[in-house]
């Protein structure tokens, strides 16, 4: 695990390797009994199916959630050949079953057909709104509705090992909103089978990686001993990929106060050269995190101010 920055408040991450069967919410909700925190946000949800890396945003950290970069999230999967199932994955009903397994060559033949940017519809049982209802309670009320395709990114798609005749390993990096069931249903498409996936874990999102996870029951040892402040990575340190600007005592005192600055002089002394309109950007004083502000024209207003 790499060494943490200690906070000196209880804003921050922690990077919990989830476990088998328990939703996020749940996670969410454990980590706020243990570490005595009321609010608690989770980046990148997971299937209950699902272990890995759950990023949690602690306090403060919770108002940086939605600017965070995710483009970059890599799965170690197991999906099993022959069978479809509602979910698309081993906690699903079984409606249909076959005999065809494709080969090895078969197999890494078609990968390459869905590496780049695609179009994938989720599957039926997912949390995307359907006239503001979720999918999967319409599909648990057995409601006809139909999900559109979405354009998705997938980096990388790689065979690892065919474990038996009716099961193979693969690991894919992807981007945000890429669905691993719905891979795994169009996969076994093209292949003239079926399949579903049996075994998902997650290894990283964007900056957090399982080295720095742990276990929630480690969790609640560790507070024992160890200051909760000790356990958490500072609220900036996901935020890297977001150019940063410095302000002035004053202008930080300014800036909390939801009063917009004038943009110019901070521009010439940050070095950024030329500044889109609108572009997010961290600002900070004496190296301390003050807020997410975005450039308008030759102003800089704050829409996210850090009470850290």
């Amino acid at each position: 695990m790499r060494a943490l920055n200690p906070s000196t408040l209880l804003n921050g991450w922690i990077v919990v390797d989830k476990s088998k069967g328990i939703t996020s919410a749940g996670v969410v909700n454990q980590v706020k009994r243990i570490v005595k925190v009321k609010k608690v946000g989770h980046a990148g949800t997971l299937d209950p199916l699902a272990t890995g890396v759950l990023p949690l945003a602690l306090g403060e950290a919770t108002k940086t959630i939605n600017f965070l970069f995710l483009n970059r999230k890599v799965y170690t999967f197991v999906m099993r050949w022959g069978e479809k199932r509602d979910t698309d994955d081993a906690m699903g009903k079984i409606e249909r079953v076959t005999e065809t397994r494709p080969t090895k060559n078969q197999i890494v033949a078609e990968l390459p057909h869905f590496i780049g940017k695609i179009s994938q519809i989720p599957p039926d049982f997912s949390a995307i709104k359907v006239s503001g209802t979720r999918a999967y309670k319409l599909a648990r009320e057995k409601k006809d509705y139909t999900l559109k395709a979405r354009p998705v990114e997938v980096h990388d798609f790689q065979l690892l090992k065919i474990i038996n005749e009716d099961k193979a390993e693969f690991q894919v990096v992807c981007g945000k909103g890429t669905y691993i069931r719905s891979l795994v249903r169009d996969l076994a498409e093209r292949l003239n089978t079926m399949g579903h996936v049996v075994e998902l874990r997650r290894n990283t999102l964007g900056f957090f990686d399982e080295k720095d996870a742990i276990s929630l029951d480690k969790l609640k040892d560790l507070v024992q001993t160890t200051p909760v402040k000790e356990l958490i990575w500072p609220v900036h340190a996901p935020l890297d990929d977001i150019p940063a600007i410095a302000l002035t005592i004053e202008e930080r005192n300014r800036l909390k106060n939801g009063q917009v600055l004038d943009g110019s002089s901070i521009h010439q002394r940050s070095s950024l050269g030329s500044v889109e309109p609108g572009r997010v950007m961290l600002a900070t004083c004496q190296d301390h995190l003050v807020a997410l502000v975005r450039f308008e024209g030759e102003s800089i207003r704050p829409f996210r101010v850090l009470n850290i």
